[in-house]
């Protein structure tokens, strides 16, 4: 579990790479300048780490795009201390960016091979998300409702309705809906029933599972 000066310069890339593509926020850019995104994936797919792409992990899923990961952060707008629900671990990468935005983190992962795995591995690198849960995704984590944001980093064919209702009033939930391709989506509640919708454009996605 090494991470080089030679990493580290591939990640000051990579962090110029995304602010080109129009990220801003400085918290964001400094959490993807931290963080060893090749720790977090296949040791055959190390000299790839630091391309703006994503690659393929366990359990057929994928670690996210930087850009993405950074883009959907960027749109939650956390404030430290927060409490922050992340609708699939999968490697953890997302969950570490979250971890050093100062949220509260509590994840949900799908495939029982990747929660495990993932759950061992964020304790070895020092990230330390409050909750970690195996689980259906389209449910949430109720027990521990309702969060101060939500994200959803698998494409969902529509916005789970128990995620709506597990975010605060003046809460964010930002998601990817849709099948093939999704749209990003941010949701911002405003009353009990009232939530307002904005879209962001369109990504790629791994099909958000359900039981």
């Amino acid at each position: 579990m090494k991470d080089t000066y030679r990493h580290q310069g591939k990640r000051q890339q990579l962090v110029r790479t995304v602010q080109k593509k129009g990220i801003t926020s400085e918290k964001v850019l400094e959490a993807i300048g931290q963080i060893p995104r090749h720790l977090f994936m296949d040791s055959s797919f190390e000299d790839h780490a630091y391309q703006d792409k994503a690659f393929p992990i366990a359990a057929d899923q994928t670690i996210s795009q930087p850009y993405t990961v950074a883009f959907q952060s960027e749109l939650l707008q956390i404030k430290k201390g927060e409490k922050v629900l992340e609708v699939g671990t999968g490697s953890g990468y997302q969950t570490a960016v979250l971890c050093l935005l100062g949220a509260k983190v509590y994840s949900i992962e799908r495939q029982r091979e990747l929660y495990k795995k993932t759950k061992v591995f964020l304790g070895k690198l020092g990230y330390r998300p409050k909750y970690l849960s195996f689980g259906d995704g389209y449910k949430g984590i109720p027990e521990y409702a309702p969060y101060d944001k939500i994200i959803v980093t698998a494409g969902a064919p529509e916005v789970p309705t128990d995620l709506l209702s597990q975010l605060k009033v003046g809460g964010r939930l930002v998601i990817p809906v849709g099948v093939d391709v999704q749209t990003m989506t941010l949701f911002v509640r405003k009353s009990a029933k009232e939530f307002d919708k904005k879209e962001f454009g369109t990504f790629r996605f791994v099909p958000l599972l359900e039981d």
